[in-house]
């Protein structure tokens, strides 16, 4: 077997190191013990941690972030399902177009988008709602959804429906049985894709939230133009803490190759 030459190990660690030195940078200021940002600092502190338990608003964004994230992917999958099954399993007019249109959000700035939902939940009377907030929310991630569950319906042997068909399994027996388990790791995958970019999402929901639905993304924005104190950086490393904590777990029972490319 061909060796890796050392000059791509030397790149490869390099380049691990560019991406992470933010984040280390931003977990080594959070214990600073100095009323701002500071590194090096001397001495370290858990005083910017507890400070997190005093900032209610941080709490309750958190909590209206993950309940935002949560029925966000959700409807998104709710839509995606049938939209991927018709569009990776038909041939229809207008195929190419509905599959457009349903990938734009990918193609349209994030500000472009927050003004014109602005505008148009502002005629319909739910500007700053909870509710448009998350068709907002939805509307942004559902090409990342739809992306993977195509994905993971291309390939499909039709064959395996017409036998249970044949055999007397109806139409959602089919589906419940047979094709959903097939398309599972691309739901799976694309439900946190979407967890993931409506928790961290800020561009638009500066313009379709109020203070009543103030996401912590959107919080920690306007937090951050304000101060320079270190909370910041303790709050985020608790988000990167968990974040990895879920990454690992994810990995070690399903594997995130499988999840994020909707493998089956």
């Amino acid at each position: 077997m061909k060796r890796t030459p050392l000059i791509l190990h030397i790149f490869h660690w390099l380049f691990m190191l560019f991406m992470l030195a933010p984040l280390i940078v931003v977990v080594l200021v959070s214990f600073t013990e100095k009323g701002y940002i500071s590194f090096p600092f001397d001495g370290a502190s858990w005083r910017w941690y507890n400070a997190i338990w005093d900032a209610s608003g941080f709490i309750d964004s958190f909590w209206l972030s993950i309940g935002l994230g949560v029925a966000s992917a959700t409807a998104a999958i709710c839509f995606a399902i049938p939209a991927a099954m018709a569009i990776a399993w038909h041939r229809f007019a207008g195929r190419d177009a509905v599959l457009g249109l349903l990938m734009s959000p990918l193609m349209i700035p994030a500000i472009v988008m927050g003004i014109a939902l602005l505008r148009l939940f502002s005629h319909l009377g739910v500007s700053g709602s909870i509710w448009g907030l998350g068709a907002a929310h939805t509307i942004l991630v559902l090409p990342f959804v739809l992306r993977l569950v195509i994905a993971a319906a291309t390939g499909y042997d039709h064959t395996l429906s017409q036998a249970a068909t044949s055999l007397g399994a109806s139409g959602w027996t089919v589906f419940r049985r047979i094709e959903l388990p097939h398309l599972l790791p691309g739901i799976a995958g694309g439900w946190l894709i979407a967890f993931i970019t409506s928790f961290d999402e800020v561009t638009m929901s500066l313009f379709v939230s109020s203070p009543g639905t103030t996401t912590l993304p959107v919080r920690m924005y306007n937090y951050i133009a304000n101060t320079i104190d270190p909370l910041l950086a303790s709050l985020s490393s608790l988000l990167i803490l968990g974040t990895l904590i879920l990454m690992i777990v994810l990995d070690r029972f399903f594997g995130l190759d499988r999840i994020l490319g909707g493998k089956t």
